[in-house]
């Protein structure tokens, strides 16, 4: 598994939230916007979100350090500052930005944990969102005082949200790495179950 020991996190929360309050609506002509998540190993992550509709394209990457060390074998010592991370495109006539994170608080990842997702530690497993708009943080910030309100995790959620500053799309053999590797353990045990738990509880989302 390239080193990681235990490698990526065990399968997303499954858990039933509400939708963001502060939400934006749909917007009413097609378009593309960019929105870019971390939470634990990117792979399951990345096809969480190729499985959903309105998304354009998932690329596994890393955010939060520089270019200079974004590369899989420097980010998996923890010290260059990324995370791993997921970049998402999306049609927001499709799709909304408080959907997305309900997506990725709801069945892509354990968002309580601190810098770390189930086995794997360190702060390049981090629960983050990268803003790209002031509008996205107004909704991210909203979203998460809502759920920590609303007792909906028994314990309070430690997403970092933050300003993008640079995406970094990861190597090539991570990019699709569940669809690619359906018959991988690792992917059967920890991150298909992401998957189901999408189509459940999102059925007319999922693609």
């Amino acid at each position: 598994m390239f080193g990681r020991g235990s490698s990526c996190s065990t399968g997303g929360p499954g858990v039933s939230l509400p939708s963001p309050s502060g939400d934006d609506a749909l917007a009413t002509t097609k378009g593309q916007q960019t929105a870019v998540f971390a939470g634990g190993c990117f792979w399951g992550i990345q096809a969480v979100f190729a499985h959903l509709k309105g998304v354009i394209r998932s690329t596994s990457g890393y955010s939060g350090g520089t270019a200079a060390t974004a590369t899989y074998e420097k980010v998996c010592s923890g010290r260059t500052g990324h995370a791993e991370a997921v970049e998402v495109i999306y049609d927001p006539s499709q799709i909304t930005y408080g959907k997305l994170l309900q997506v990725l608080f709801s069945v892509a990842h354990d968002p309580t944990e601190l810098n770390r997702q189930g086995p794997d530690v360190g702060t390049q497993y981090r629960s983050a969102i990268f803003y790209t708009s002031e509008d996205q943080k107004r909704i991210a910030l909203a979203y998460v005082d809502q759920l920590n309100q609303d007792k909906a995790f028994p314990r309070p959620i430690v997403t970092q949200i933050s300003a993008l500053d640079a995406f970094y799309p990861a190597e090539d053999y991570h990019q699709d790495y569940v669809e690619n590797n359906p018959n991988n353990m690792y992917i059967v045990i920890n991150d298909m179950p992401k998957v189901a738990q999408l189509r459940k509880q999102f059925p007319e989302l999922y693609k």
